[in-house]
């Protein structure tokens, strides 16, 4: 049984690990249990996938202005977490001695299968983290000794990024889920797209309610401009009024957001990697605003031009990017089946 121990934290490692092991399921015939948490338990069990409901969601404490509230709080309540998620893998691989163990940026049960001595595949983009500084910058310099050792000793870690192969770190470029139908026009059909469509998600939590609400103020404005339509993907974590503008329609939590995405003319969102890489998968124009002071989406939104301070601007950034919409679409290679292909062989190497 291959066993994919997944992170909670948001729904993007759900995302991304749904399309690895549906392609893993057309290479070889073997059982694939999936542990998490919900939204991501949600999105497995939607696809059919054997799924244990097993860690609680840990989130961001994020304030009323989308910044990063309280960040050493916020890594002390990850080590709890950790633990937690050790104890919760120990327990799933001592019920299961033959498990093959493969983690998406579940650090837990990378651990816990080091000391079981078991075979250990890791798919992260996270190589370390800089969210501390000052006083407490030794916490996280400990956690990042402790992840470079973790990352050191797997058999294979999977990169959903574009790089050089070194050591046991292979890059595969982006990963997404396959689209059920790439035919563009179909698919704005049955979405209801009948006019430029603009298509706001935040993915698993309610870190992005405020980009939600200065998006449909940008879009407001825009309106006398430009006949468009906005469709708010709020998720599983956030319940968004109704606007009572016809042009404004929320689906809520669709499991196909990234048909959503590419039948659109623009996303916008959160810094995710998930999104960003369906947005470059699929060709779709996209706007991305990082949570303030989280290193990672902040990374993520400064090698594509953005910044926090960019959620102010939205009205013209909406402008220029409409602009720039296409209606050929060249989608780019998937990572999803050369990951699959490398865990598969990974596997069964002795």
């Amino acid at each position: 049984m291959i066993t994919f121990f997944i992170s909670p934290i948001g729904l993007g490692h759900a995302t991304r690990d749904v399309a690895i092991c549906d392609q893993i399921s057309s290479i070889i015939e073997e059982e694939i249990l999936i542990i998490t948490g919900k939204p991501s338990a949600d999105i497995f069990s939607t696809y059919g996938y054997k799924v244990l409901d097993l860690y609680a969601t840990h989130n961001f404490d994020v304030n009323r202005s989308m910044e990063l509230a309280s960040i050493k709080r916020w890594v002390l309540n990850y080590i709890f977490f950790y633990k937690k998620c050790k104890s919760i893998a120990r327990e799933v691989m001592e019920s299961n001695e033959d498990c093959k163990i493969v983690s998406d940026e579940d650090f837990a049960s990378i651990a816990v299968g080091e000391k079981k001595s078991k075979k250990r595949i890791l798919i992260t983009d996270i190589l370390e983290t800089h969210f501390l500084n000052g006083t407490f910058s030794f916490l996280e310099t400990r956690m990042n000794k402790s992840l470079h050792n973790m990352i050191k000793g797997c058999d294979r870690v999977i990169v959903p990024d574009y790089g050089d192969d070194k050591d046991n770190l292979l890059y595969v470029g982006p990963i997404v889920r396959n689209l059920s139908n790439t035919n563009r026009d179909a698919l704005r059909k049955r979405f209801e797209m009948d006019k430029p469509t603009i298509v706001v998600t935040i993915g698993g939590t309610a870190a992005g309610k405020y980009l939600i609400e200065m998006l449909i103020k940008a879009f407001k404005n825009l309106l006398g401009k430009r006949d468009m339509q906005l469709i708010v993907a709020s998720g599983p974590s956030l319940r968004v009024t109704e606007t009572g503008n016809t042009n404004i329609r929320n689906v809520g939590f669709v499991s196909n957001v990234h048909e959503f995405i590419y039948a659109a003319d623009l996303v916008v969102s959160l810094a995710g990697r998930s999104t960003i890489d369906e947005s470059i998968v699929y060709g779709t124009p996209g706007i991305f605003i990082p949570i303030r002071n989280h290193f990672e989406q902040e990374q993520n939104a400064k090698r594509l031009g953005y910044r926090y301070d960019d959620i102010f601007k939205l009205e013209s950034l909406i402008e220029e990017k409409m602009r720039e919409t296409t209606d050929k679409r060249n989608i780019l290679q998937n990572g999803a089946g050369p990951a699959a292909k490398a865990i598969v062989e990974t596997l069964k190497e002795s």
